[in-house]
């Protein structure tokens, strides 16, 4: 039974350590990360969408969030 706990310890691969200690040099799994530069939209309205979220707790937002949110930096109909 021992020597089956070793070679399960053995096998275990820590993947909570920092990427760069196991020499991953792909992007960053995050859920929520940044990629705002693949957007067609501006980037200060990008930015202002991720705080409102924030600032509301919220994953997604309404369309009429949205529109707070862009009527917020200046745009108008």
């Amino acid at each position: 039974m021992e020597q089956l706990t070793q070679q399960k310890s053995a096998d275990f691969i820590d993947r909570r350590q920092d990427p760069s200690d196991r020499g991953s040099s792909g992007p960053e799994r995050r859920q929520f990360s940044n990629s705002h530069d693949s957007l067609s939209l501006s980037p200060e309205l990008a930015e202002a969408v991720d705080q409102y979220k924030l600032l509301h707790r919220q994953r997604f937002i309404t369309f009429e969030e949205l529109f707070d949110v862009v009527s917020s930096l200046g745009y108008h109909k």
